[in-house]
């Protein structure tokens, strides 16, 4: 049980259970959260008590949570019908921390959506699912089914006044539908395309009524925090961060997978102890600690925690907290070209700094591995990162791109302008690799 307290997330997730049913959640406390807040407090006192714990967005960008339900209208004179959207479009390369929720514990995210639909007074919610996610789905709808049949959902919910209906809606699949206001267009049956800002979804969302999206990671945090308390809650936290979260790795180390550990686990207890190090005969050269759109670090940066500031100042951010790691085999140019064609492939076109500004930078990196690369191209693939970095762009996705790419020319230059010379010289010789579900171009014979 004290680990189960340790790790609320992920506690009804066992090696021997396929998945949690209802009966299973209900014996670990399940919907206790649930009916702590329906019976004993008001929507008002839900934003407080997620407020105070300290709840962060889990998507990437970490947005205090109960902040972000504040600015939701309340009271009678609130426009209707207010929704609530669960943002489980989980498109950044190397992130698969939502799925592991999704499928391995799906009550735990509907209690979540039904607190957190209670505390903005919504009538309306939908779960936002990642196309490919055919088992997640399938396991939603039968966890939803469950929850009407026992009145957790529906009309009168645990015999109060509150009601909520609650569906799956399967995304189309483009990577710009994680982007909010893209999500809200693609639920109503429009182009993914962002909208401008303000006004706020908060105001004006879905069909134009006041709406709220949250990560399934951060809904999943909110029973737990009414059920075991703010205090508890507080104190998983080992920095400024609070609660727990599911860290994950990729690439060449032993034992890629997830974990829940406490806000601000260093970065090396993750590699290094719960991922088992680097595989024999590689070596760790950098990685992306929250997936493919953000700063590279190095192995100086190990014992740095794995919390929002901290990362922030070492220069990248924390993002999905799914690290890709950077061997010492393989080539950070072509990998980097490798998320940079990701990102031009997704745009979704509709601002040009991000539609015409991401080809060029792919074209520009092609041009370096393929013998045709001159010095003044790294200016060129620097001015790019500030044109099309924050500020610049209608929405995130070409800052986000613009990160591996700044990093790795602060940090591997020497790769860049090495090719540069080898292809001048005309003894740059090609081959691919595949690692890890990369597909990698490398210089043969390795760095």
């Amino acid at each position: 049980m004290i680990m189960d307290m340790n790790t609320p997330l992920t506690k009804n997730i066992k090696p021997d259970r396929a998945f949690a049913t209802l009966d299973n959640y209900l014996s670990t406390g399940g919907y206790e959260g649930l009916r702590i807040a329906i019976k004993e407090l008001t929507p008002l006192d839900v934003q407080r008590a997620v407020k105070d714990a300290g709840l962060r967005g889990r998507g990437g960008a970490g947005f205090p949570t109960g902040l972000k339900w504040s600015f939701v209208p309340m009271g009678e004179d609130a426009p209707r019908p207010k929704y609530l959207v669960v943002n489980g479009d989980e498109m950044e390369p190397g992130a698969f921390k939502d799925r592991l929720l999704i499928e391995r514990d799906p009550h735990q995210l509907v209690e979540g959506v039904i607190i957190s639909a209670y505390a903005i007074e919504a009538s309306m919610a939908y779960i936002f699912l990642r196309g490919e996610y055919h088992l997640g789905a399938q396991r939603m709808k039968q966890a939803i089914a469950e929850a009407y049949d026992r009145h957790y959902l529906g009309k009168n919910i645990l015999g109060s006044d509150y009601s909520l209906e609650l569906h799956v809606h399967t995304s189309a699949g483009r990577y710009i539908c994680g982007e909010e206001t893209a999500l809200l267009n693609a639920l109503e049956g429009k182009r993914a395309n962002p909208r401008a800002k303000p006004p706020f979804p908060q105001i004006s969302g879905l069909w134009g009524k006041p709406t709220v999206v949250n990560n399934v990671e951060t809904l999943c945090n909110v029973p737990h925090i009414l059920h075991y308390g703010v205090d508890w809650y507080q104190e998983l936290g080992r920095g400024e961060d609070k609660g727990t979260k599911l860290f994950g790795a990729s690439g060449r180390i032993k034992r890629p997978g997830l974990w829940e550990l406490p806000m601000g686990t260093p970065i090396r207890e993750i590699l290094e102890v719960h991922a088992g190090g680097m595989q024999e005969g590689f070596r760790l050269r950098g990685f992306l600690p929250g997936g493919a759109s953000t700063d590279f670090l190095l192995p100086e940066h190990l014992d740095v925690p794995m919390d929002y500031g901290a990362i922030e100042k070492a220069g990248s951010r924390i993002g999905t907290a799914t690290m890709i790691i950077l061997d010492d085999k393989t080539c950070p140019v072509a990998m980097v070209l490798n998320l940079e064609q990701f990102f031009a492939q997704e745009s979704c076109g509709w601002c040009t700094p991000c539609r015409d500004g991401l080809p060029w930078v792919v074209s520009i990196l092609q041009d370096i591995l393929n013998g045709r690369g001159r010095m003044d191209d790294l200016d060129t693939l620097a001015r790019h990162t500030r044109l099309l970095g924050p500020g610049n762009t209608y929405c995130a996705l070409a800052p986000g791109a613009m990160g591996p790419l700044q990093s790795a020319l602060k940090y591997f230059r020497a790769d860049f302008e090495r090719f540069i010379r080898q292809n001048t010289e005309g003894i740059g010789r090609m081959t691919t690799k595949n690692t890890k579900g990369f597909s990698l171009s490398a210089v043969e014979g390795g760095q």
